[in-house]
């Protein structure tokens, strides 16, 4: 099993700037990708970042330039850092990492965006 621990969260205010931390623990052998989904409230969750071994970073259209994904791998840990916050990026920020088929998720760290 692997576990996840966001952290980092929190509110802000339009055009600010937050650094989401997710940090990986327990039966970890090679982890293939990490990630950052959010939901928004009435909405699915949809994929932010992802971050595959040996592979350049994703990002969904609405974070590009704004967002940046990156990993230590020796600590085992995935880190979202977002600049220029808009009130559409409001939502759950969720980690989740894939290992040996298996996905695994974080608990999720509230992002707020507001004045």
């Amino acid at each position: 099993q692997v576990q996840l621990v966001e952290s980092g969260g929190g509110l802000v205010q339009p055009g600010g700037s937050l650094r989401l931390s997710c940090a990986a623990s327990g039966s970890i052998f090679r982890l293939y990708a990490m990630d950052w989904y959010r939901q928004a409230p009435g909405k699915q969750r949809e994929l932010v970042a992802r971050l595959i071994s040996g592979s350049s970073p994703n990002y969904v259209d609405s974070v590009k330039g704004r967002f940046t994904i990156s990993r230590d791998s020796a600590k085992n840990m995935v880190f979202l850092q977002m600049h220029s916050l808009k009130p559409e990026d409001t939502a759950v920020y969720y980690c989740h990492a894939a290992q040996l088929g298996q996905n695994y998720w974080g608990q999720g760290t509230q992002v707020t965006v507001s004045s």
